[in-house]
């Protein structure tokens, strides 16, 4: 009988007709609820039966008259709607708690009926709408509905009624914007207040002083402006204090020292300013945040002797004069961030004496002097990020060689000496930046040890000696700048090896010898520089097939025929002062040969002619070979049961369909997870399909070459898991659209719509590129811009991209973008610390500028990578262009020409009419205003398509900037661009 409640609720009713004695109310009730909640993966409700007294349900708690007190059934897992008419029957219930689950649908005016409860906990859960006026519940001393989607007005005067709160936590929902509710200053026993994210606008009232009894005051990521109050000093008690992410003004309040309890205080991201002399007395302080504002003056002398400060947050503020010398040498440190200010003095030396720190950040300062040697020992360090100040001598021989170190940046200062071959026990280290010292020696070898690099730069120092070979075992490394050093000897064949490299610099060095054919095998690559050195040999032909934004082999002393792929417009520069090269198709080179029929060129013609012959045999012997043996592989692995297919829309083909069009002459595109190809059925219908090896099966070649590629080809990708993931539960229109995924035991198949004008970067910057007039600019950004704000907005938890850029917005046959490659795609977390990672998330030039200071992402990281495809739509130029000079990217290029009306004109693509300037000068406004330096001041992307939409071209509207997304970059454009 009791299978029967589990699918039948209508059952509960009948039984209680039959056996009136055997289920009171209250058991019929519990089995109600049962019934209409899914059965969670914590099986809570297994005990929840006819033949078990109700006493004894898990999660229940009855009173001495056996009747429901408590039902706690808080992070369980359950999803659901709650029938709240039938939970407030219950006429004993004291305690209802709900929370960390996944309940939806509607929290009912039923609630109001629970006039006996003094505990309630919805939040962190998934409902809809308005929450009900709930102000019959006088006996209520813990309130929790925060983070449980709400929206509409909140009934703030419906808590005027329950003097005995303690407790009220509602931020994290999207309440409509409202002054501080004053009705909470009435509530005197209240001690425990949490109202961040929840659409708080206006200042913060006198009166907060009046609540004596907090030890906890959250308000933060709202719109609250004016200054802090000095009424808010009265709170003796508070313990901690949050404020970050609003408009508030203003100095620290006289008398802010009284807070003597506290111990954890952030109003980073204001725009607060003068000293904060005041937090001298704040000796229990355990975390100080006071980022991104507008402090001066020193930091007391007094933050050095607190015993219980463990993290300083100081970043983007005008601070000077020197970091207390004690800090952190007498607790357990953990964290220090005070870059981007003018201090100046030497590295407190002894915040890793406890042994306990993770992160030293005080890049772009004027400190002075060496890296204290105490930090050779700190084995939980995990980031040095000290550029851009004014440190000498030599690296602590140690540090190279940390185990849990993930980036050391020591960039643009004045140290010496060579990088120590302790690397090699660098296990954790990603990223190493060097650039613009006066290092010297060479490059140990045992760099090859430090497996997770992804990321090396050394440029502009002295290092000498040759390229260690065994840089090829560096599988994860994705970019290397060696470039204006003192190299020597060749480039290492090996290089070829590091399959997921995106970015080679070595320009000008004293390399020789040839280049390497392996490095054709890189199909990731997008940026390969070897200017500026004494290379010889010819061009390999292996580069072909490589699909790269920036190309320069200038200034070395090449020969031989450039490759005709290579000789587009897109490389025009590339091979200057090679004179001993030619060209079929570049005017400035001589050609390989000539209609005159002289008899050099006669015989050059001839031995062209007989090299191609044998390659062509050789080739077709290979593939002869590879054919026959691919085949066999195939018989074993592409069995009609050897396939597993997941749909995710209705499918008119069969897997059998796809897996017949995965061959040579479909492919369209290489990555470095996989190939694209182009199936078409015979009722001309065409999909793209990406397939991803997920084994180490197979053999793979060096494009037109016989040699194999090195490295696994097949290792299971997360991309593949984050792409499914992500693109299986998403319907719009703007993006791209997965129809199913079709797996085996080596191989996965991701099938999509095709996309048939490539993407907006081909379209923009390749020997693909086509004219693009502004109105199909604006209608791609518009487009685009919704498909990121559907990610962002319109899903049931927000997705992150973590990948915007214009190679990833695909154009279906009318230009209709389609956001795609979801691979890094994440879903929010509401615990940011879990959004951290030392890989590099993005791709050089679209990543937000706040990523190489916390190493997370979140929504207004997309943002700023929209802003820079937005300047690429309206300049025609890519991210990264040498004409923008060392460190400079297309969004400081944009700022720099910021000066008057002509020079932002200039920034205008020259092929998009004089009519359309003013037009397209709108959403250049826009395209600031997201890539502003703080993240708190860039839009949402729900913010960006409405302005977007008030910038359509021709439509006489002016921007609409909302007061929480401000730039001064815009305001300055502005004040040139309306003269």
């Amino acid at each position: 009988m009791a299978a029967l409640f589990n699918c039948r609720p209508e059952l509960i009713l009948f039984f209680s007709i039959i056996f009136p004695v055997a289920i009171s109310d209250e058991l019929q009730t519990l089995l109600y609820i049962k019934s209409t909640l899914s059965n969670p993966t914590t099986n809570i409700f297994n005990n929840w039966e006819l033949n078990t007294p109700l006493c004894n349900f898990s999660g229940i708690t009855c009173n001495t008259n056996d009747e429901v007190k408590e039902i706690d059934l808080s992070s369980q897992g359950i999803s659901g709607v709650v029938p709240f008419d039938k939970i407030c029957s219950l006429n004993s219930l004291e305690k209802l708690s709900l929370g960390y689950n996944s309940l939806s649908g509607r929290v009912t005016q039923d609630l109001n009926k629970c006039v006996t409860l003094t505990y309630l906990d919805v939040g962190n859960n998934e409902f809809k709408g308005m929450f009900p006026d709930i102000s019959s519940l006088n006996e209520l001393t813990h309130f929790y509905a925060n983070n449980s989607g709400f929206t509409g007005i909140f009934p703030w005067n419906s808590v005027a009624n329950m003097s005995k709160l303690t407790v009220i936590s509602l931020g994290d929902n999207v309440f409509d914007r409202t002054p501080f509710p004053k009705v909470i200053l009435k509530l005197s026993k209240l001690n425990w207040l949490y109202l961040s994210n929840c659409g708080l606008e206006g200042v913060i009232p006198e009166d907060i002083g009046n609540l004596k009894e907090l030890i906890n005051l959250e308000l933060s990521m709202n719109h609250l402006s004016g200054e802090i109050p000095v009424g808010i000093t009265k709170l003796k008690k508070l313990w901690q204090l949050e404020l970050y992410e609003n408009e508030l003004t203003g100095k620290l309040p006289v008398g802010f020292g009284n807070l003597t309890s506290l111990e954890n205080f952030d109003a980073s991201t204001n725009y607060l300013y003068g000293d904060v002399s005041e937090i001298r007395k704040l000796d229990h302080l355990v975390s100080l945040q006071l980022l991104q504002n507008q402090f001066s003056g020193e930091v007391p002398e007094e933050l050095g002797e607190f015993k219980k400060l463990v993290n300083v947050s100081l970043y983007t503020n005008k601070f000077t004069g020197q970091l207390p010398q004690k800090l952190g040498s007498s607790a357990n440190f953990d964290f220090i961030d005070v870059s981007e200010n003018n201090f100046t003095g030497p590295i407190p030396p002894d915040m890793c004496k406890m042994g306990t720190m993770r992160g030293l950040l005080i890049l772009q300062n004027n400190f002075t002097g060496e890296i204290p040697g105490t930090y050779a020992n700190c084995t939980t360090m995990e980031r040095i990020r000290v550029s851009k100040n004014s440190l000498s001598g030599t690296i602590p021989a140690g540090i190279w060689g940390l185990p849990k170190l993930q980036i050391i940046d020591v960039a643009m200062n004045g140290f010496e000496g060579s990088i120590t071959s302790d690397i090699g026990r660098a296990k954790s280290l990603g990223e190493i930046y060097v650039a613009n010292n006066m290092f010297s020696g060479e490059l140990p070898s045992e760099i090859s040890n430090a497996s997770a690099l992804v990321r090396i730069d050394c440029s502009n120092n002295q290092f000498s000696g040759e390229i260690p070979s065994s840089i090829g075992e560096l599988k994860n490394i994705g970019n290397v700048y060696l470039q204006n050093n003192k190299f020597s000897g060749s480039i290492p064949d090996s290089l070829g090896s590091c399959v997921s490299l995106s970015e080679i610099n070595i320009a000008n060095n004293s390399l020789s010898g040839s280049i390497p054919v392996s490095l054709g095998s890189l199909l990731t690559l997008t940026s390969l520089n070897l200017s500026e050195n004494q290379l010889s040999g010819q061009i390999p032909t292996s580069l072909s097939y490589l699909k790269l934004n920036l190309l320069d082999f200038s200034n070395n002393q090449l020969s031989g025929a450039i490759p005709d792929s290579l000789s587009i417009d897109a490389y025009k520069g590339s091979f200057a002062g090679n004179n001993g090269l030619c060209s079929q198709n570049i005017k400035k080179f001589r050609r390989c040969y000539g209609e005159s029929g002289k008899p050099g060129e006669l015989h050059t013609l001839l031995l062209c002619l007989l090299v191609v012959v044998i390659v062509v045999l050789l080739s077709f012997a290979g593939y002869l070979y590879f054919k026959k043996n691919s085949q066999k592989g195939k018989e074993r692995s592409l069995k009609q049961n050897s396939w597993n297919t997941k749909s995710f829309h209705i499918l008119t083909f069969t897997e059998d369909e796809i897996v017949d069009g995965i061959k040579h002459d479909n492919l369209i595109g290489k990555g470095g997870s996989g190939s694209v190809y182009r199936v078409q059925f015979s009722n001309g219908t065409d999909f793209a399909v990406k397939h991803i090896w997920t084994s180490d099966s197979g053999v793979r070649k060096v494009p037109g070459t016989t040699s194999p590629m090195l490295g696994k080809p097949g290792k299971k990708l997360k991309e593949f898991d984050a792409e499914v993931q992500t693109l299986s539960s998403i319907r719009h229109v703007n993006v791209v659209k997965l129809y199913c995924c079709i797996t085996s035991d080596d191989s996965s198949l991701l099938v999509y719509e095709y996309m048939p004008n490539g993407s907006l970067w081909d379209r923009l910057h390749t020997c693909k590129k086509m004219p693009l007039d502004w109105e199909t600019r604006y209608e791609i950004a518009l487009g685009a811009a919704k498909g990121l704000e559907y990610l962002h907005h319109g899903c049931e938890k927000p997705v992150i991209h973590r990948d915007v850029k214009s190679s990833n917005i695909l154009l279906d046959e009318f230009c209709k973008p389609r956001i795609a490659d979801f691979g890094l795609a994440m879903i929010a977390q509401t615990d940011s610390t879990k959004d951290s990672t030392h890989v590099i998330a993005g791709t050089h030039g679209y990543i937000a500028p706040e990523y190489g200071y916390t190493h997370r992402v979140n929504e207004k990281s997309d943002v700023y990578s929209f802003g820079v495809v937005l300047m690429e739509l309206i300049s025609g130029k890519r991210p990264i262009e040498p004409e923008y000079g060392e460190n400079s990217n297309i969004v400081t290029w944009v700022s720099s020409k910021l000066r008057s009306k002509e020079s932002v004109l200039s920034t205008v693509d020259s092929s998009i009419p004089e009519a359309f300037k003013e037009d397209v000068i709108k959403v250049l406004r826009i395209a600031i205003v997201c890539t502003a330096t703080l993240p708190t001041l860039r839009p949402t992307m729900r913010n960006v398509v409405k302005m977007l939409e008030d910038a359509e071209p021709c439509k006489l509207v002016g921007i609409i900037v909302s007061k929480d997304d401000r730039s001064n970059k815009a305001e300055q454009l502005k004040d040139h661009t309306e003269m």
